[in-house]
């Protein structure tokens, strides 16, 4: 019976930094390969080749992770799990590891694999990985189209500016455009061939402020997360969960959102909920009740950011329609 080996891995952009030691900690190994398909050929040859059964943990780092993480979940003789980036901090934290580094992260996670609950990654349907990478890809050019028309803007106040920058600019402006529509249709498109992404793209859209923009954004975002993740493990993955600072006596700081967490959840969010909380009643009736209370109006937002993916959730798992009564009810008015 071959003997189980636990194995680390910090991923960055280029490099790959590896721990590795068996469950008796006798033998110990570190290793550096490259964040490239040839590199994780070699990485698994390394890993596999004394016939040991490997366990690995790895931090999700998005698109850095994923290729790796894909490699690994199809070698023979090795499991794999993807760690929240936040969990990693903390058992980091809690070995009480005074340095940083990829090489001290490698063993941090190395240990975590070694003395944790093992849970095997499960990755996402090609689809729906196809899915988020057109996502990202439209929330960038969007991104660079809100630049350029900042450009555009400054230039037209500007008397001096060069009219050769201005159609510059405007040629630009009209391409980022039409390659994310072309880019938005490509992922309606795949919606539409595959089931689990039409139904999906269903339940979204009944909800008050999610058009197929934001749909797009959410789907490709939200389905590739592990399926037995919790409501309030959304949540906290994407940012949203509030973080309390509270000491003794003299500590007593507002609570914020942690924003430790998936940013383009946020971003993709912010625009249906300022929707909904003016034009859905639910919503709205939360909404106001929250100002009523003492909040501002951005916290007000980001609590109805936080209950609409509450919402999501339940809309996915459950493939029904938004259902604003869920959301809040609303108070019964006297019969005359």
């Amino acid at each position: 019976m071959h003997s189980l080996w636990y194995t680390g891995i910090d991923v960055s952009r280029s490099i790959l930094d590896v721990a590795l030691r068996d469950a008796g900690s006798r033998h110990a190994r570190k290793a550096k390969f490259d964040n490239t398909a040839d590199g994780h050929r070699k990485l698994i040859r390394w890993l596999t080749k004394r016939g040991h059964q490997v366990r690995v943990v790895l931090e999700s780092t998005g698109i850095y992770s994923l290729d790796v993480s894909l490699a690994l979940h199809e070698a023979k003789g090795v499991e794999v799990m993807v760690l929240n980036p936040q969990a990693a901090r903390k058992f980091a934290d809690a070995q009480m590891q005074r340095s940083s580094t990829d090489a001290t992260m490698a063993l941090a996670l190395r240990e975590f694999c070694a003395r944790m609950e093992f849970r095997p990654w499960e990755p996402p349907a090609p689809g729906r990985r196809l899915l988020r990478d057109l996502s990202r890809r439209i929330a960038a050019l969007t991104a660079e189209k809100t630049r350029e028309l900042n450009r555009l803007h400054a230039t037209d106040a500007c008397e001096i500016s060069s009219e050769e920058v201005r159609k510059d600019l405007t040629l630009h402006i009209k391409y980022l455009r039409q390659r994310i529509e072309a880019l938005e249709q490509s992922a309606l498109e795949l919606i539409r061939k595959t089931p689990d992404l039409e139904q999906a793209h269903a339940r979204l859209v009944s909800a008050c402020g999610i058009a197929d923009t934001s749909a797009i954004q959410l789907l490709g975002e939200l389905l590739v997360l592990p399926p037995d993740m919790s409501a309030r493990q959304w949540v906290a993955h994407c940012g949203l969960d509030v973080r309390i600072v509270d000491s003794g006596t003299s500590v007593h700081k507002t609570p914020r959102i942690s924003k430790k967490g998936n940013a383009h959840v946020r971003r993709a969010l912010y625009m249906p909920a300022l929707v909904a909380s003016q034009h859905q009643p639910n919503v709205r009736a939360f909404y106001e009740q929250l100002l009523d209370a003492g909040k501002t109006r951005m916290q007000a937002i980001v609590a109805v950011m936080r209950k609409l993916l509450h919402s999501i959730y339940g809309m996915l798992k459950t493939n029904t329609d938004f259902d604003g009564a869920k959301f809040r009810a609303l108070p019964q008015t006297a019969s005359a």
